[in-house]
């Protein structure tokens, strides 16, 4: 293991893909850091509508790579950034309006760049782990929605 991956090691807290419900609580536990001056934290949940139309369904669906996809999104944003601490956890199965469908924090020396490694992490996540939304529609369609 290199002395990079050691650090990331140490880094990533928490990462988990689950078909149980999210903690909050958890996912800021898992980032807590004695040198963190500030923990951004972001929390995605299943809303009642999509492009302008009502949801009545959804349910996630991820790639048996999806483990390995999410820890090297965060390996990369723990490269890059100057992290203490990151979590994700993202739910999978079918949820409910409302439920919590994804859980991700970054702490940090200051708070901007707490900030910024969440957005990354969650932006970096959405666009390369591969996740994916089946949304039922109250109109009777759906959709897929492509890595999420």
């Amino acid at each position: 293991m290199s002395e990079d991956s050691a650090a990331a090691g140490t880094v990533i807290r928490l990462a988990e893909i689950r078909d149980t419900p999210l903690s909050v609580d958890e996912v800021f536990a898992a980032v807590g850091d004695p040198a963190a001056g500030g923990v951004a934290l972001f929390v995605g949940t299943v809303r009642d509508h999509d492009h302008a139309r009502d949801v009545s369904a959804l349910s996630y669906s991820a790639h048996p790579t999806v483990r390995r996809e999410l820890l090297a999104v965060m390996e990369k944003v723990a490269a890059d950034l100057p992290v203490r601490a990151l979590a994700a956890v993202h739910r999978v199965g079918d949820l409910e309006i409302g439920d919590l469908a994804v859980v991700v924090a970054a702490s940090c020396p200051h708070r901007a760049e707490a900030f910024d490694a969440c957005r990354r992490l969650i932006d970096d996540l959405k666009a390369q782990v591969p996740i994916w939304k089946h949304q039922t529609f109250a109109d009777g369609g759906d959709e897929w929605v492509g890595a999420c």
